[in-house]
């Protein structure tokens, strides 16, 4: 009897857990690497020849490194300290008995390399994105050489910077960078394939359940799989891969899931690393790339952002010219559209359009063609005005995953229409495996199918699979994983694809979409509103300067005369303004290596833009301007804005010192004034008995306690007053600020409940100007601490608005500073202005969705009206606000400490105001206040020559704004002015113009004439057809 049974083979035992765990440790790095299959991946190995290096603290290219004296070096030595790099000569020598055989060069450190042969880069070597290994050759042959020199560039930092204990944490100065291995090895293709068999098996024997019998099958296979195989004898592999390709081979049905895989490498344009750092990322990660294309000619690879490919193209020419090759084959997919991945909330509506502009400008020039997909996958919310954006520059597709971060409700869909407040909309999808850096794993595509909100409606969804956010990339394993799952009975089809492809079947397959309307609002990071305040002040600053400079300059152009307009100035200025705008960089939540980058930035444009605006001037005005310094009799002002502005400006006398002068500007243009005008109503200031001071000007009435906070502010003609009775405005509020995790990025809801009202009086109120053209008052309070701050309160002749110019000196740790306004308005909603129009966003916190905008963004103004009645606050340079009840907040300044430590600490200087009005804040002109108070009115010393007012442009209707006017792209005769319908409605307006224009045409936001576009050239101008919120862009010719 037991003889017999010795002749027939076992069936597999029953017990699924001993099964599993022989088979994870029949793979395992860790357990019985002596004697099982992933054990023997690696054959004979070998050291390097020899050796050497050398350091640098700088970043040099390869012809300068191999030109420097290399010292001997060996493994285990470290490196460092942070932010330096280290060349590396390596002699590799390859044992003739190997032939036959796969070589690899082996490299395992924890800074980032890449692998320099035959002064090319060929490789980028990082532990962290599992690519330690170059392949010399796949098979030796005799006449190959054995005896070859490599560089290795070492950069002393890892693929997620340098945190001191933590990721996010900022960067540790000191830290070393251990070589732990440079070696040749035997690598056994046919050990490893069998690994992948195996691996893929036991993750659906563990994925598909107990009740799935497709488990069992995959289980059993991988458990006859380990009977099969003698690990050290080759040729019994074949048998057990042919038991893997049997359950490989088993097809789905019809109706499967199709998931559209893309490789995809997320590089943080600046983050936990400095811009010149990410130029290295990019080599890296980009020749792995074209590394694997080479081998994988099914791979693709989806690129996003203009400014990486441009700093490849300057800095790897060689690289750059095998990446335009896979582009013209269509595996190195250029998408977005975009100079960078930019924050989608806090850029204004023309810096948008110009990312787009100069992104997909770059695309068509680089590539011959577009982009046809946005793409930001990694961006902290989506304002309401992008689809309107993205349609006008030839867009109509979107791919982003950051609303599954969401901490309070989960977003509904994953493939939509998305709505934007004008009606335009967009094809939109979240890949459903809320992620853009997926490693090709059975359990991420079950999990794709799985969490899909759009079952039934969409059949197939995207994969991005690869190493981010460092860069790295995809791998070899990754496609080798995929490769086993195209088409496999249990789990999802998933095929190499491109987005176009996937974008063209889900447009296909749309007719069952739901629609979303309005912001894609990310319910997390609402502290980046406000965090790194100098940033946010040095981008505001800059979109007026840059805006201004385009004004003047076209202008002076219309003039005629030898004027060049500086194109190629302002591109590069521009470029430097949307880098900054990156998704890290503008929204505060980077290192301090990058803040003094970013800043450094802005300097350089406001430099440069100072002098290309004087130029402008000088051609504009020549003739009007002071010819020599002294005595300035007049003063020529200049306003870049499309209405005119009656308001009070200070322009330098004799001997520097300063005057007040009430002037009247006409739109877009200029005046001399002479005679100071006296205003029908001086401002009045008087202190009280009890030291509050009062102060009117004939539009409105404010009372100021000692400590500088509103008691009473009216609208003289209906005396209406806006505080509620016994309520302080200009309340200042100190809260602790102790995120979760995300210390630059996050502001929690319970920050809210440790509100601490500032109270600590330094220097009480005082008179600083008596009145007259200004009054003023000044106050100081200590904030927290050891913070102080200082405070100009300002009534201006005419001016319907107070403003509030705020100095601080800030030195707090996780606090955020608020200004507080209850009015009395009562509103379930409020306005925010946002790009080219504005929102509404409840003030009441009845649902999940309301409560989780406890802190939302804004741009130059918010409002809460009732019907008749409203009070806006302006700002000119702050982001984060909130409305609740009836409290308009505004975020000041934040202090978090990492990833940068010094976030916040130091000087600042921002204005606010506080606008009651009667009527709508659309009738009010709120939305051209807040304008007047961002664009400054300019005044430059004049001649005494006549001269009459001059405007360039005006508009007819109040509810449009131009908003921005350049030197068209592609033709120096002629500029593109550009409009917006910013009140919320439908309305016909007149576009004067007293420039030499020989022809009009509507053009797209790429400055491409739309079709039947011409406009006729009447009487009253150029007649323009609004709807709500919508952009148009004007091509006139110019005629001289």
């Amino acid at each position: 009897m037991r003889s017999a049974q010795r002749g027939r083979s076992m069936a597999a035992p029953k017990h699924r857990r001993t099964a599993l765990e022989r088979v994870q440790k029949f793979l395992s790095e860790t357990y019985f690497t002596d004697c099982n299959l992933r054990g023997r991946l690696f054959g004979d190995r070998c050291p390097p020849a020899s050796l050497s290096c050398f350091q640098t603290s700088r970043r040099i290219p390869y012809d300068e490194a191999v030109g420097q004296k290399f010292s001997p070096a060996k493994v285990g030595d470290s490196f460092g300290p942070t932010w330096e790099t280290c060349w590396f000569k390596v002699e590799l020598s390859i044992p003739p008995a190997w032939a036959g055989r796969e070589v690899h060069f082996v490299w395992e450190s924890d800074g980032e390399g890449m692998v320099w042969r035959d002064a090319q880069p060929v490789q980028g070597l990082t532990k962290e994105g599992e690519k330690t290994s170059y392949i010399l050759t796949r098979s030796l042959k005799e006449m190959e050489p054995h005896s070859l020199t490599l560089y290795v560039e070492l950069a002393c930092n890892g693929l997620f910077g340098a945190g001191k204990g933590s990721m996010i944490a900022p960067p540790d100065p000191d830290r070393r960078f251990t070589l732990s291995k440079a070696e040749l090895v035997v690598f056994n293709r046919d050990v490893y394939e069998l690994l992948v068999d195996l691996e893929i098996l036991l993750d659906m024997a563990q994925l598909l359940g107990e009740e799935n019998q497709r488990s069992f099958q995959a289980l059993y296979t991988a458990n006859q799989m380990v009977n099969v195989c003698d690990v050290t004898d080759p040729s019994t592999f074949p048998a057990a891969r042919d038991l893997a390709a049997a359950i490989f081979s088993q097809r789905n049905g019809e109706s499967q899931h199709t998931i559209h895989a893309v490789g995809h490498c997320h590089i943080d344009s600046a983050w936990l690393w400095p811009y010149e750092e990410t130029i290295r990322k990019c080599a890296r990660s980009w020749v792995t790339v074209v590394h694997l294309m080479e081998s994988n000619p099914e791979l693709t690879f989806a690129c996003s952002q203009a400014q990486q490919f441009e700093w490849v193209r300057s800095c790897y020419p060689g690289l750059y010219a095998q990446i335009q090759d896979f582009v013209a084959k269509g595996q190195f997919v250029p998408v977005g559209g975009t100079w960078v991945e930019m924050d989608g909330n806090l850029p204004s509506g023309e810096s948008m359009v110009r990312q787009f502009l100069q992104g997909q400008r770059f695309f068509q020039q680089q590539f011959g063609r577009i982009c046809s997909e946005f793409w930001l996958p990694d961006t902290f919310g989506y304002s309401a005005q992008l689809p309107q954006l993205m349609r006008g520059c030839g867009i109509r597709r979107f791919l982003t995953q950051k609303l599954s971060w969401n901490l309070v409700n989960t977003f509904p869909h994953h493939t939509f229409f998305w709505e934007g407040i004008d009606g335009s909309r967009v094809l939109t999808h979240f890949p459903p495996g809320d992620s853009y850096g997926m490693h090709g794993r059975v359990e991420e595509v079950l999990k794709t199918v799985k969490n899909n909100k759009d079952k039934g409606r969409v059949n197939h969804s995207a994969f991005l699979f690869g190493f981010g956010d460092g860069g790295g990339g995809p791998t070899q394993k990754m496609l080798d994983r995929m490769k086993r799952m195209s088409d496999t009975d249990g789990l999802p089809r998933v095929q190499i694809s491109t987005p176009d492809r996937l974008f063209s079947i889900l447009e296909k397959e749309s007719s069952q979409l739901c629609t979303w309307v309005g912001e894609l609002f990310l319910e997390l990071h609402n502290g980046t509103y406000t965090t790194q305040a100098q940033i946010k002040k040095g981008n505001r600053e800059c979109e007026r300067i840059l805006h201004d400079v385009e004004v003047l300059s076209s202008l002076a152009l219309a003039r005629g005369g030898a004027f060049q307009y500086p194109a190629s100035q302002l591109q590069r200025l521009w470029r430097l303004l949307l880098l900054n705008q990156f998704h890290d960089v503008l929204p505060g939540s980077c290192i301090q290596l990058v803040v003094e980058d970013a800043l450094r930035y802005y300097a350089e444009i406001r430099r440069a833009g100072a002098g290309l605006q004087e130029e402008a001037v000088r051609s504009l005005c020549g003739d009007l301007l002071q010819p020599e310094a002294g005595s300035a009799e007049s003063t020529l002002v200049l306003n870049t804005l499309p209405w005119e502005r009656t308001e009070v400006i200070a322009r330098s006398g004799p001997a520097g010192t300063e005057t007040l002068a009430l002037v009247t500007v006409p739109s877009m243009g200029y005046a001399i004034v002479r005679e100071p005008v006296l205003p029908a109503q001086p401002v009045a200031v008087r202190r009280q008995e009890d030291g509050s001071i009062a102060m009117e000007n004939g539009v409105i009435a404010v009372c100021l306690d000692v400590m500088g906070r509103l008691t009473s502010l009216r609208l003289l003609d209906s005396q209406r007053e806006s505080l509620p009775d016994g309520c302080c405005a200009n309340q200042f509020a100190l809260f602790d600020d102790v995120p979760l995790y995300w210390d630059a990025w996050d502001v929690m809801d319970y920050h809210l409940e440790t509100r601490k009202p500032v109270t600590m009086l330094l220097k009480p109120l005082e008179i600083t100007l008596a009145g007259g053209l200004r009054g003023s008052a000044s106050f100081s309070l200590r904030v927290g601490e050891s913070s102080t701050l200082t405070q100009e309160i300002i009534l201006d002749a005419t001016s319907p608005y107070l403003r509030f110019l705020t100095q601080v000196e800030w030195k707090e740790a996780h606090k955020f500073l608020k200004v507080e306004f209850p009015v009395q308005v009562r509103s379930t909603n409020a306005t925010y202005e946002i790009q080219f129009g504005h929102l509404q966003r409840p003030t009441h916190w009845n649902t999940s969705w309301d409560w989780a905008r406890f802190e939302v963004w804004a741009h130059k103004w918010l409002d809460v009206s009732e019907h008749g009645f409203g009070v806006a606050l302006l700002n000119d340079c702050k982001y984060g606000a909130s409305a609740h009840g009836n409290v308009l907040s505004l975020s000041l300044l934040r202090a978090p400490k990492s990833p940068d430590a010094t976030a916040d600490i130091g000087h600042h200087q921002f204005t606010y105001a506080v606008m009651p009005h009667r009527g709508s804040f659309q009738d009010a002109g709120v939305i051209q206040r807040a304008y007047n108070l961002n664009f400054p009115l300019h005044a430059v010393p004049a001649s005494s020559a006549q001269c009459l007012a001059w405007s360039a442009f005006s508009v007819s209707s109040p509810a449009v704004v131009l908003e921005a006017l350049k030197q068209a792209e592609d033709r120096p005769d002629a500029v593109v002015v550009r409009l917006y319908e910013a009140h919320g409605s439908t309305v016909v307006a007149w576009l004067q113009t007293s420039l030499p224009v020989k022809e009009a045409m509507l053009c797209d936001l790429l400055e491409r004439p739309a079709a039947g576009g011409r406009l006729p050239l009447e009487q009253r101008g150029v007649r323009l057809s609004f709807t709500p919120f919508r952009v148009l862009s004007v091509l006139l010719v110019l005629g001289q």
